[in-house]
């Protein structure tokens, strides 16, 4: 039979077997939660990032369909300023609440993708009058980067077609907006569809 050493005053102490093994656990302990550390940190970026962006797509969504849905119709003598086309829309409308700063809120803004793959609100001041002289360059908004693909298409009435194409003198009842990113991004939007204001002065 095998006893365990002892120290002075008979109090049994720990063999060099022991403490080798007590050295492996406390290893193995300390590598475990070295990883699950790395772990959380890791979902935690992740969800901090996907939050983000959801939190960008929201806020892009809330611009995109105000602009929309403030669409300057026309009137009875002056045919709407829609032009639209599969990857760029022109027309005229009230900026968000955020530009009220600006001497008037009442823009011609163009939305399309540049060539970085940025979706792009140009704008400028609406002008009643003619202008005299050269119109100055348009203020240039980047809303969002790393666009694969915009599309654009109206729809004539709410139950009829869509069509990649807009120039009719009356806005159309329906806009919807697509936004594609590249393969592996975690963004998700949903298409969004906004209604123009049709109501035109003097009709």
């Amino acid at each position: 039979m095998t006893r365990r050493a002892t120290g002075r005053g008979g109090e049994a102490g720990f063999t060099l077997l022991e403490l080798l093994v007590m050295l492996v656990v406390l290893g193995l302990l300390l590598a475990g939660l070295s990883q699950g550390l790395r772990f959380g940190l890791l979902a935690w970026r992740t969800e901090a990032h996907v939050q983000a962006a959801h939190g960008e797509l929201d806020a892009l969504d809330r611009t995109l369909r105000h602009l929309v849905e403030a669409l300057e119709p026309g009137t009875a003598t002056t045919p709407s300023s829609l032009r639209g086309e599969p990857v760029r829309m022109s027309f005229t409308t009230t900026l968000p609440a955020a530009a009220s700063a600006l001497p008037t809120r009442l823009a011609d803004v163009t939305l399309y993708l540049d060539s970085a793959h940025r979706l792009v609100l140009g704008w400028t001041p609406h002008r009643h009058a003619l202008r005299v002289g050269v119109a100055p360059p348009p203020a240039e908004e980047v809303l969002l980067t790393g666009v694969a693909a915009l599309r654009l298409a109206y729809a004539a009435s709410s139950g009829g077609g869509w069509q990649d194409s807009w120039t009719s003198p009356y806005p159309p009842a329906l806009i919807r907006l697509r936004l594609v990113f590249p393969a592996g991004d975690p963004r998700r939007w949903p298409d969004l569809v906004a209604a123009p204001r049709r109501d035109r002065v003097g009709e």
